[in-house]
């Protein structure tokens, strides 16, 4: 790791890194070990204490930006009455939230058919926006339609876009997230995007981790267009944890760790925000302890051989998808 004036100066700043709240909206997610993290009982008052505490430690070590969506159980609510509750740090705050998903798990972690259904159309939109502008407040800073696919229509239904350019013309920053191993075409598709001749979107949220970096070029093309880019999973649900980085295929994290002195979710978040065309970084924390973890990225700064050594961790992009589709929802 660089230790000189110039190395140090080019550490990420706590700026870059935001707060997700996908692990602590509702009862169930696929981040592994989460059986460890939550409390036994996971009432909604439970997790709405857990979610403020993580607000307040996020908020106090300087971090302003928070992801919520509506698929996240009750995490928009959540949200929302901890903004109201602080004024003053609402108006320091930068919030996105997601839409083109219904929650419907029911406050269970069993017994669900499914626990969110994907839906991009205009009647969704209709619905889940007046939602959310309800639950927060009033609109989001980032409005992204969620996990985006190439086959999406959100890329090529008219009346959506015109839909969405309206919530643009308010002063809402209009995007998509990304999922799956078409995370490329996605974003490439969404490039191309406009409304009366005006490109229509204008932020992404996409995985990008050590072992699934495919998104990297085509988010590096969304910078280049002057798009915001957030990162997502950048511990890939956990799998980069140190309590579950154990296996040969995260050796060469485990080694760097231990060389420079630093936890593998911290590194593995520091090689994210080590990307050039990384705007923020998220934290999917569960706990005050993780989220400090987390965060101490922030004094880390891969160098060169580091990120070379690291690329080595990369898997193929249907592989990495078809892991993660396997995780329990626990």
């Amino acid at each position: 790791m660089p230790t000189d004036p110039a190395a140090e100066a080019a550490e990420p700043s706590i700026a870059r890194f935001g707060l997700g709240t996908a692990a602590v909206g509702r009862p169930g997610y696929i981040t592994l070990g989460r059986d460890l993290d939550l409390p036994a009982e996971r009432t909604v008052e439970a997790l709405r204490e857990r979610t403020h505490a993580l607000l307040d430690a996020a908020f106090a070590a300087g971090v302003r930006y928070f992801d919520t969506a509506r698929s996240y159980g009750r995490a928009e609510e959540f949200l929302g009455a901890w903004l109201a509750a602080r004024p003053q740090e609402a108006r320091e705050v930068t919030v996105g939230s997601k839409w083109g998903y219904t929650y419907t798990a029911d406050w269970r972690t069993s017994g669900v058919p499914a626990h969110e259904v994907k839906e991009h159309s205009t009647a969704v939109f209709d619905r889940q926006v007046a939602e959310t502008r309800a639950l927060l407040g009033g609109p989001p800073d980032l409005y992204l339609v969620h996990s985006v696919t190439p086959d999406s229509p959100a890329l090529t239904d008219p009346a959506l876009h015109a839909r969405l350019a309206s919530l643009a013309a308010e002063g809402v920053r209009v995007g998509l997230s990304t999922s799956g191993p078409g995370q490329a075409a996605a974003v490439r598709a969404a490039l191309e995007v406009t409304v009366d001749g005006r490109p229509l979107f204008a932020a992404v949220q996409s995985t990008w981790n050590l072992l699934e970096p495919s998104a990297g070029p085509a988010l590096a093309e969304a910078y280049e267009a002057g798009w915001l880019v957030v990162v997502k999973e950048g511990m890939a649900n956990g799998r980069l944890a140190d309590r579950n980085a154990t296996g040969p295929d995260t050796a060469a994290l485990r080694a760097l760790a231990t060389r420079v002195g630093a936890s593998c979710d911290a590194l593995a978040l520091a090689a994210v925000a080590a990307q050039p065309w990384a705007d923020l970084v998220l934290s999917g924390a569960a706990t005050t302890g993780q989220l400090a973890s987390n965060l101490e990225a922030v004094g880390l700064a891969p160098g060169a051989d580091d990120l070379d050594g690291l690329a080595e961790l990369a898997q193929p992009a249907e592989e990495y998808w078809h892991t993660r589709s396997a995780l329990p929802w626990a």
